[in-house]
């Protein structure tokens, strides 16, 4: 993992008090870079919010069982503090690989959230409020007809290769990679950006025609 000049508990509060499009903005005008996942996985609940350094796992549709638990187990175990597990589920729309009971496990390690194609149990996730960002809901569990292949690993999600140690930031807009190497400066710009929307707010505030806004630096 990179270290970075304020701990990581830190710079994951701080992303908090951001909004996805502000981040989304400094990394496509900033460093010329794609970094939106696809807008399908959205939150479960309109206000959770995604703050943390990516755990990635890599899984598929898959009948064998052997081992299964265990490497489960060991994933949950092996789980960082601050970090968003983020599964690459291989286009499967079938089964939920996330429920209850991981919740229960990985809030005990310090994860912060995951971002999962598939998840059920979906009334005791929400009463835990444990972050998911997912793209549907099912009864059907993962045993049998989905596995983990291995875990901390890159994966690509959309169009997006997610490292380990990536940062993922994510609100009701959608949910964002941020590379390790530049998160913390994209929060610092992030958070300027938004010091100087809050003068554009002022401005509009004050009665300024929009074209006089734009005329003193403003923007739409």
């Amino acid at each position: 993992m990179k270290t970075y000049p304020i701990p990581v508990s830190e710079m994951r509060e701080r992303y908090l008090k951001l909004y996805s499009g502000a981040v989304n903005d400094i990394l496509r005008f900033e460093y010329k870079m794609h970094a939106a996942l696809p807008s399908e996985f959205a939150p479960l609940d309109r206000h959770m919010k995604l703050a943390g350094q990516a755990f990635t796992i890599k899984g598929a549709p898959d009948i064998t069982t052997d081992g299964e638990f265990e490497m489960r187990a060991q994933m949950l175990e092996d789980l960082p503090e601050n970090s968003i597990v983020v599964w690459d589920c291989t286009g499967d729309r079938v089964t939920a690989q996330w429920g209850e009971v991981m919740t229960m496990a990985a809030i005990r390690s310090g994860c912060c959230g995951a971002l999962v194609n598939g998840i059920r149990d979906t009334d005791a996730i929400l009463a835990q409020d444990f972050p998911i960002f997912n793209i549907y809901r099912s009864n059907v569990g993962m045993l049998g007809r989905f596995r983990m292949y291995y875990y901390q690993k890159p994966v690509r999600i959309g169009e997006i290769v997610i490292a380990p140690g990536d940062w993922i930031f994510g609100d009701i807009d959608g949910a964002i990679r941020i590379p390790a190497e530049i998160a913390y400066d994209v929060l610092v710009k992030a958070e300027k950006l938004l010091h100087k929307e809050d003068t554009i707010r002022d401005m509009v505030n004050s009665g300024m025609k929009p074209t006089q806004v734009v005329a003193n630096g403003g923007y739409f």
